[in-house]
C-alpha cells in the first residue's frame, strides 16, 4: 500500500495527518457547511482547498511532494469522505430539528416526512 495510498514511510503518519488532523478538519468544514445553509458544491470547494493544505501539512512535516496528483486525490478523497457524512449528519439534524412538524430522522444521515 505505500506508494499508493501514502508516500511516508510510515503508515502512521498518512493516518495521522490525513485522517485524523485531515479528518477533524474535514468534519467541522461539513458541519459549518450544513449549519450555514450552503449547498455540496460549496462542500467540494472548501474540500478541495482543504486537501492542498493537507499536501501542505506533509510536505512540511515529513518531506513528502506538496504537488503530486496522485497524492493529493488520495488526501482529497478521504477528506470528502468525513466531511459528506459530516454534512448529511448534520443536515438532517437540521431538518428534523427546524422543521419538526414537516420531518422526521429516518437514519442519522436522511429524513422523511412524517
Amino acid at each position: 500500500m505505500q506508494g499508493i495510498l501514502y508516500e511516508e514511510a510510515s503508515i502512521w503518519q498518512f493516518l495521522f495527518i490525513s485522517c485524523v488532523l485531515g479528518g477533524w478538519t474535514a468534519w467541522r468544514t461539513g458541519k459549518s457547511v450544513a449549519e450555514s445553509w450552503h449547498n455540496v458544491p460549496r462542500l467540494l470547494l472548501y474540500v478541495a482547498l482543504l486537501g492542498l493544505a493537507i499536501r501542505f501539512i506533509h510536505h512540511a512535516l515529513f518531506g513528502g511532494t506538496m504537488f503530486s496528483l496522485q497524492y493529493y486525490i488520495v488526501d482529497t478523497i478521504v477528506l470528502l469522505l468525513f466531511a459528506t457524512v459530516s454534512f448529511r449528519y448534520y443536515r438532517t439534524k437540521q431538518m428534523t430539528n427546524i422543521y419538526y412538524w414537516l420531518y422526521e430522522k429516518a437514519s442519522p444521515f436522511s429524513w422523511k416526512t412524517k
